[in-house]
């Protein structure tokens, strides 16, 4: 709900709470004053306006303060006449708070308590349930707490259950002490290694085909002597030729010497 009132020459848009700078009033601050010129009131409903004042309408309002308002200057010159005038001026106010609009039965006051009190009903159920639940979380927690210390006692050395004992001495996913089908693959030689299985090593200790250790090919140098070769055998007429083609040849050539020595002392003869 607001009005429009008319107070000093002047007219203002209140309502309920509004603070004002009126023309000086000659009140006391603090004071309760009610402006009689309303010229219009209007609510959520309806709007009366006045002819020029409405009827059953009131606005009261509290004094503040008395204050003043900005200076203003006013300068006048006559040009040529060698005239200067310069004047300042504050305005004396009043500063109003409005506390009550009322068209009627209607009051804007009475239904800003209503409102208020709502707020203050709702405020208190919130505070009350919020209590509440403190009350209850306190004792679930106390509860818990209860719960827990008997479990510390339970789990005592040499009164603890496997089940319950388990899972505080199993290691968990990721941990260093890993499981032994995860620690297996450490012991055991993997494939590329230096140390091969036997399967791998045994071509070390035989021989393969073309090496230096391996059995004599033909054509390689600690081979069989072949034909031709530097330590081959004796050929027919060879220097190192066998001993008994000599002999055969000493004998042979004795055989024939009594024969020549008696063909040569006959023909000498």
């Amino acid at each position: 709900m607001y009005a429009v009132i008319e107070t000093g020459g002047k007219q203002y848009t209140v309502e309920l709470g509004t603070e004002l700078e009126v023309e000086l009033l000659d009140v006391e601050p603090g004071q309760e004053i009610n402006l009689e010129r309303v010229l219009l009131v209007a609510d959520g409903e309806k709007t009366a306006v006045g002819q020029p004042l409405v009827a059953d309408a009131s606005v009261s309002a509290r004094v503040l303060r008395q204050d003043r308002g900005e200076k203003t200057v006013s300068f006048k010159y006559r040009p040529k006449a060698r005239r200067r005038v310069k004047k300042g001026h504050r305005q004396e106010l009043t500063v109003l708070r409005i506390t009550e609009v009322r068209l009627g039965s209607k009051s804007a006051a009475a239904e800003a308590k209503v409102v208020e009190a709502e707020a203050d009903a709702e405020r208190d159920k919130i505070a009350r349930a919020a209590a509440r639940q403190a009350a209850e979380d306190a004792a679930l927690a106390e509860k818990l707490k209860a719960r827990a210390s008997a479990a510390v006692a339970a789990a005592a050395p040499g009164k603890a259950t496997p089940a319950k004992s388990a899972p505080k001495t199993a290691p968990k996913a990721g941990v260093k002490e890993a499981t032994p089908a995860k620690s297996a693959p450490k012991t055991a030689p993997k494939a590329g290694a230096k140390e091969a299985t036997p399967a791998k090593s045994a071509p070390k200790t035989a021989p393969k085909a073309g090496a230096k250790d391996a059995a004599p090919k033909a054509g390689a140098k600690d081979a069989a002597p072949k034909a031709g070769a530097t330590e081959k055998a004796p050929k027919a007429g060879a220097k190192d030729a066998a001993p008994k083609a000599k002999a055969e040849q000493a004998d042979k050539a004795d055989a024939d010497a009594p024969a020549r020595r008696s063909a040569r002392t006959k023909k000498d003869e």
